[in-house]
Parts: structure tokens; C-alpha cells; sequence
């Protein structure tokens, strides 16, 4: 059974960096990031839709410049519930907003970088003004994802995580992790 790819690949006149798609989404933060129609499903939408069913994939063949954005959305979620296991306590909506915010904003690598560990996946940059593009780019999914994230780990109302959701932070897609 192969996994589940973007939808978003299919998509005309995408600009990309490196070549990895810079495609546009719904959010509140500000950065580089086009806006989407808040009508239609975005790339954060469809990384949490397809999180949970291709987390159990160790092999993923990448089809287009979104799938590549899919891959390291779909690895800073796991590494945002990894985070959140880790806590010594369970922590309320208001901790795990912050303790995610903190993650999405830390210093991270992108591709191109030494330490980036899909680099055999992905282009580097063009140029030190793409990196920075890209770097913000990112910066602004990653806030928009843990946002997100967060309210579907709290979404029944109970203060308490969805142990549906917590059951995937120790497994690894495609066995990598971001290290964030």
C-alpha cells in the first residue's frame, strides 16, 4: 500500500526554493507566506490530515515539490508530540501552545544546511536572499502547524490530550526525525 501524497503537487505556478514548494496558507502570523482561500484545505490541513496514516510508512516516494513540504511538516509533528511526551507533566492547552510556539521558532536547519537530515532529498537554496525567504517561510508554517496542531490535541472540549493523537509520538516516519 503506498502512502498518501499531497494533492497540492498538481498545482500551477508555485514558486520554489530549491525544490521545495512555497505554497500558500491560511494563518494569522505574519512572514513571507502566500495566503490561501480560507475556503479550501491548505498544506497544514492536509499534513494533519495525512499525519496519522503516513507516520506508519518507512518509505515514501516524493512526486512533486508539495510532497517535500508534506515530509518535513509531517516530521515536525512528530516532533512536536515527541516534545510534548516528554514534558514532565501533562501540560494544559496554554503550556502546550507555548512549549510548541518555542519549538516552531527555535533555531532549525533547512535544506542545504550540514545538519538538514534529508539533504540527499532536497536542493539547496539558489542564493543567501532564498535561504532567508525560505527560512522565514518555514519559520511561519511551523508557528501556523503548532497552532493547529494543539487545538486538534485539545479538541474535545476535556483539557486533556487525545490519547489518539499522543499514540503516535513515539513512532517515527520514514524512520527520521527533524531533531528539532
Amino acid at each position: 500500500m503506498p502512502a498518501y501524497h499531497s494533492s497540492l503537487n498538481e498545482l500551477p505556478d508555485i514558486r520554489q526554493v530549491g525544490n521545495l514548494a512555497i505554497l500558500p496558507i491560511k494563518t494569522k502570523y505574519r512572514g513571507p507566506a502566500p495566503l490561501a482561500d480560507p475556503a479550501e484545505a491548505d498544506i497544514i490541513d492536509e499534513t494533519l490530515d495525512l499525519f496519522r496514516a503516513n507516520s506508519l510508512f518507512r518509505n515514501f516516494e516524493i512526486k512533486g515539490p508539495a510532497d517535500r513540504l508534506l515530509i518535513i511538516l509531517i516530521l515536525f509533528v512528530s516532533d512536536c508530540l515527541a516534545k510534548i511526551g516528554a514534558s514532565r507533566t501533562v501540560p494544559n492547552q496554554l503550556e502546550a501552545t507555548k512549549l510548541l510556539n518555542t519549538l516552531a521558532v527555535d533555531n532549525f536547519p533547512i535544506p542545504g544546511d550540514a545538519n538538514f537530515p534529508l539533504n540527499a532529498h532536497y536542493a539547496p537554496p539558489a542564493n543567501r536572499a532564498d535561504a532567508e525567504y525560505l527560512r522565514g517561510y518555514l519559520t511561519q508554517v511551523r508557528q501556523e502547524l503548532a497552532q493547529r496542531l494543539v487545538e486538534k490535541l485539545y479538541a474535545d472540549g476535556t483539557g486533556k490530550l487525545s490519547k489518539w493523537w499522543m499514540s503516535f509520538q513515539k513512532r517515527r516516519f520514514m524512520n527520521r526525525s527533524l531533531g528539532s
